[in-house]
């Protein structure tokens, strides 16, 4: 294969991988699906999160282990299959891929409903369309503006979520009307059974919705390989992870929950939306509104990214058509870029279909596939520890192996209360399903490359 068609470009600077890992944590499920989550749970959604937010670290400290001593653009897939097998290599890049194609459907449609509140009955199907052929065209002239692209789109998401939380504060503190709202509230979430406002259950059920507001932080490792210093920018992006949980997610629940009470509010529009309308400030309804759109198409434009470079690493390890390796003019993987884009249409043909349900399906489907590649991540490390020196590996797993045990055993129980939601058992049913099909691709595959070698 010629070396000048099969090699990415590596034109990420370090402010790019920032903000991408600032803007993976930041998705449409901050933004949509929060609301559901503190209406059924109450004020204990924002221990739902920090527990998720402790397994992503170990998550995301796991594979920044083995990102640093080995930045690919192939990330978890590549590590899994140089630490594991072929197998396994080929199943946690297939679905991941999945994963991002199916996110990037979540992403557009989640675009349709938010540009609802200004202009409802626009045609979902066709913002889709046009959504996808503008951001594939983006990503098709050159890596450097998609990164400059995600670091103006999650810089917006970002600074206009901390300017939030500081507006909240001083509505709190000031605003006589809200602060004696706020201080009833309090009161009131004394009790136990109010914070915990649908029991065990209803806590227990947010955990999957949270694990869904996470999928993507694991981006910023696929970037790694077109990051000009990786081994300096990607343990950067990673220590800060509980920090923005923290801001991004802590402190917006808990100031979402003090400005307005939470058993008010509307689970089919944006919290931060519906908050500033309930208490009477529609300009900053309509920020966030903006916001949450350009959020949606931030982590739109970094699952794209992902989906092409996994499909394109997948070819290095012969788990993937070789035509799927080949890189335009400007070293981009245009065949893996147009075939994710292709699939995506499928978002287009479901908001046809049925557009008011269509992001709850692919919202579901997506969650499982976040849990598979999650655990693969996990076990994968476990395996790279085996293969390597100690004192080679500069940047480590804290409290290993213990840690990989407890995000592990979370990732399994999240799996099976999935299996009581209504809206989520049909996903969970077809996981193994997906797993099953890929096995039997992989075993094609593979004889399909014995009889190649022997031509």
């Amino acid at each position: 294969m010629d070396s000048k068609k099969d090699h990415l470009q590596g034109k990420l600077k370090n402010r790019h991988i920032q903000m991408i890992a600032l803007g993976g944590v930041i998705g449409t499920g901050l933004f949509f699906g929060a609301a559901k989550s503190i209406q059924s749970t109450g004020p204990s959604i924002i221990l739902s999160y920090i527990l998720g937010g402790i397994v992503i670290y170990i998550i995301m400290r796991a594979l920044g282990e083995m990102t640093v001593h080995h930045p690919s653009s192939g990330s978890f897939s590549d590590y899994a299959n140089r630490y594991i097998s072929n197998y396994a290599g080929f199943i946690a890049g297939w679905t991941a891929w999945f994963e991002y194609t199916v996110v990037c459907m979540v992403e557009l449609t989640a675009v349709t409903f938010f540009l609802d509140y200004w202009i409802p009955g626009l045609p979902h199907w066709l913002i889709c369309l046009g959504l996808l052929f503008l951001f594939t065209l983006v990503q098709l002239v050159s890596v450097k503006l998609f990164g400059e692209f995600e670091f103006w789109f999650a810089g917006i998401k970002v600074a206009a979520i901390i300017m939030m939380i500081f507006f909240s504060a001083y509505l709190v503190t000031f605003n006589s009307h809200i602060h004696q709202n706020m201080i009833t509230n309090i009161h009131t979430y004394d009790s136990l059974h109010v914070f915990f406002a649908s029991g065990a259950k209803g806590f227990f059920f947010s955990l999957a919705i949270v694990i869904f507001s996470f999928g993507g932080t694991e981006f910023v490792s696929i970037a790694a390989g077109e990051a000009e210093n990786p081994r300096k920018s990607i343990p950067q992006a990673i220590s800060g992870v509980i920090a923005r949980i923290i801001i991004f997610y802590v402190l917006t629940m808990l100031a979402i929950i003090c400005l307005y009470p939470f058993n008010k509010l509307n689970a089919h529009v944006s919290p931060f939306v519906d908050v500033f309308k309930q208490i009477g400030i529609n300009q900053a309804a309509d920020i966030m509104n903006a916001v949450a759109i350009t959020a949606a198409l931030s982590a739109f434009n970094s699952c794209l990214y992902a989906a092409s470079r996994m499909l394109f690493s997948l070819t290095k390890q012969g788990s993937a058509p070789t035509k799927f390796a080949k890189t335009n003019q400007v070293n981009i993987p245009s065949n893996a870029l147009l075939f994710t884009s292709l699939c995506i249409l499928i978002s287009v043909a479901m908001n046809y279909l049925f557009p008011d349900k269509a992001i709850m399906y692919l919202l579901t489907i997506a969650t499982c596939a976040i849990l598979t590649v999650w655990f693969l991540i996990l076990l994968t490390q476990i395996h790279f520890r085996k293969h390597q020196l100690l004192d080679k590996i500069s940047y480590r797993l804290i409290l290993y192996p213990y840690s990989n045990v407890f995000a592990m055993s979370f990732l399994v129980m999240v799996m099976f209360i999935m299996l009581w939601i209504d809206d989520m058992r049909l996903s969970v049913i077809v996981t193994p399903i997906w797993l099953f099909v890929l096995s039997l691709l992989y075993v094609f595959n593979k004889k399909s490359s014995k009889k190649s070698k022997l031509i």
